[in-house]
């Protein structure tokens, strides 16, 4: 009866249901908001869509980056000091190598030791010239190299390492080179003549390419066995580095003050952080900045929900007078509009999440597609360093993006709920 208490329901009750169900499902003629449903719902979608699909992109971004970085390179490099060579040069090559490669093997965590002469040179094939930079490493460390030995695309075996060269399959696109075709490198630190320094030109033939998927390294890098290489760079019996891999490369930090200490003065160390940091703090920042607009962009779609709600509200006024008038407490009207905001927010995200999952996986079609449509060239990896565009979908990232949503949707539901819930029956029917 009017007047009489409101009756104590439990939460959430069946009727509760039905109602925020009924409202959802009604038509704009007949109070309800259907078409501003699914303008949230999609909206909401297309926010956690792309919640998702930025969080995959930077996930795997970074993964390949660093898996690449890990793979190819050197986690720990050994150095010497600056010294004076017989003849009063500066130099800092390691004449002691092999001495130090025992010591710095019997490091914890230490996986590979590998000496290495390091050069820039020429390389011309085909009336075709660049710079690339030669790695003098014997097989056996080659073999070693995880993305070398393993790489994302490969030609020829290096089983006929000592026989040729390895080179990146930038370096064989540029200069229009095949398995067995010969490529000549010209190094400027030749022979001292009575006429000056000339030139050293050798001839190799190329038995082993690879794609490591890096810009930087397959269009620049070439491999050559040890001894061929301190033949070509006047470094015969020393060598200019140790490349050294540890297990766990996430702990560099102790692992390189252990081989610091095992390789002893006059050697340094160099980590792959201190010659990659700059790119990991920049993907960092780039992951907090990209992380603070999509949790906006999700905001601003939720923001659609209190809209629709005040318009159903508005709407429905009458309704919930004669509810109130029947018994309904301020409460059951409360969690009847949340409801309905609840449920916009969950199937919204819903779909997102369908979505951007499907994204994520099928990236490299979907991508392909896009690339063919825009006429190619969309992706160039002399700038991203990378052959694809990477997308590693993780757990976390996804349970972020569907908390962040329903959070979002939950509590921009509460203000409108709360004017539902405090709406006054008699005036709600004072006209009707």
């Amino acid at each position: 009866m009017p007047g009489s208490n409101p009756t104590r329901t439990p939460p959430f009750a069946a009727f509760e249901w039905a109602i925020a169900l009924r409202y959802l499902r009604a038509s704009r003629r007949e109070g309800g908001i259907g078409t501003m449903t699914w303008i949230s719902v999609i909206g909401i979608a297309l926010a956690v869509f792309a919640l998702i699909a930025v969080l995959a992109v930077r996930s795997g971004f970074r993964t390949e980056f660093v898996d690449t970085i890990l793979g190819a390179n050197a986690h720990v490099t050994v150095y010497s000091e600056v010294y004076g060579d017989e003849f009063g040069r500066a130099t800092r090559v390691i004449a002691d190598f092999d001495t130090v490669v025992e010591r710095v093997r019997t490091t914890p965590d230490v996986v590979r030791v590998a000496p290495m002469v390091k050069g820039q040179v020429m390389a011309s094939a085909n009336s075709r010239n660049v710079g690339v930079q030669v790695y003098g490493q014997r097989r056996e460390d080659v073999l070693d190299i995880p993305r070398i030995a393993e790489p994302e695309e490969a030609a020829g075996s290096l089983d006929d390492y000592d026989t040729g060269v390895a080179i990146g399959s930038g370096i064989a696109r540029e200069l229009n080179l095949r398995l067995g075709d010969q490529i000549t490198l010209i190094s400027p630190d030749g022979v001292q003549t009575a006429f000056g320094r000339t030139p050293r030109i050798s001839h190799y033939e190329v038995v082993y390419i690879f794609q490591v998927g890096r810009y930087d390294i397959d269009q620049t890098r070439i491999y050559m066995p040890l001894a061929e290489a301190q033949r070509f760079f006047n470094r015969l019996d020393v060598v200019d580095e140790l490349e050294v891999m540890v297990r766990d490369p996430d702990a560099i930090d102790e692992a390189a003050a252990a081989i610091q200490r095992a390789a002893d003065r006059p050697h340094l160390v160099w980590t792959w952080r201190d010659a990659s940091g700059g790119y990991l703090r920049a993907l960092e920042m780039e992951d907090r900045v990209m992380s603070v607009l999509m949790s906006v962009l999700v905001l601003i779609a939720t923001m659609n929900i209190t809209s629709g709600l005040i318009m159903l509200v508005k709407n429905k006024g009458r309704d919930v007078g004669i509810l109130r008038t029947m018994g309904l407490n301020e409460g059951s009207v409360l969690r009847v509009f949340f409801l309905c905001g609840a449920l916009i927010g969950l199937l919204g995200t819903m779909i997102g999440v369908i979505v951007g999952c499907l994204f994520a996986i099928y990236i490299d079609p979907i991508f392909g597609f896009v690339d063919w449509i825009m006429g190619g060239g969309v992706w160039d990896p002399s700038v991203r360093y990378l052959s694809r565009l990477p997308a590693r979908l993780e757990l976390g990232d996804v349970l972020f993006a569907v908390g962040l949503a329903l959070i979002l949707s939950f509590v921009v539901t509460i203000f409108p709920a709360r004017r539902a819930a405090r709406l006054n029956p008699v005036e709600a029917l004072r006209y009707e």
